[in-house]
């Protein structure tokens, strides 16, 4: 990753990890991609390689982003889905032109068009939406818990009681504030 880019938060389930590309939404925000080229780096570490990228392709991605931000947020209160955002993920998944493969060991991979446009990535971003926010997959659309990131994540643990969209990042901050609290409410509780 070049220098003076945030890393990218990776997760297992494709279109809220592409949500997390935008973090601290409530915070100082930090936008994992700020470029182009960034949206082509970010896309190639899920399988969804392009060979070029417009401003107006980085445009539509970040549209798609907040869409499925907005739709995952309403669907984790069991608020109703904004129409505008369901339109934009719609859209995105009608325009995308991807198939999906079977690997010889058996996973599913995705075959862009020939030209490998940034469209028929977005399209299998916003399908991975679409099949998780329709309840196809097993699990649970979740918000981060943290005040400043409220990030929408999709929890498949036994339980689906998960608090923070990242352990290493929100849980960790969170439980260190705990920590810090405490020790000022008690100073000589370390001893």
């Amino acid at each position: 990753m070049p220098a003076g880019f945030p890393d990218f938060r990776l997760g297992s389930v494709l279109a809220t990890s592409f949500t997390g590309t935008l973090s601290e939404r409530h915070g100082d925000a930090v936008e994992r991609i700020p470029t182009p080229r960034r949206l082509i780096d970010w896309l190639a570490v899920y399988g969804l390689a392009v060979d070029s990228c417009t401003p107006a392709q980085l445009a539509l991605a970040r549209e798609l982003r907040e869409s499925i931000h907005a739709v995952a947020t309403a669907a984790s209160l069991q608020d109703a889905l904004p129409a505008p955002a369901v339109h934009v993920i719609n859209d995105r998944s009608a325009q995308g032109r991807a198939a999906a493969i079977l690997t010889p060991e058996g996973e599913r991979r995705w075959q862009l068009s020939s030209a490998s446009r940034v469209e028929d990535a977005l399209g299998v971003i916003a399908a991975d939406a679409i099949s998780i926010v329709a309840g196809e997959r097993d699990g649970k659309l979740a918000l981060c818990a943290s005040p400043t990131c409220q990030a929408a994540f999709f929890d498949t643990s036994q339980s689906r009681t998960r608090k923070w969209c990242d352990m290493n990042t929100c849980g960790n901050r969170q439980k260190k504030a705990r920590f810090h609290a405490k020790q000022r409410e008690d100073p000589g509780s370390a001893e």
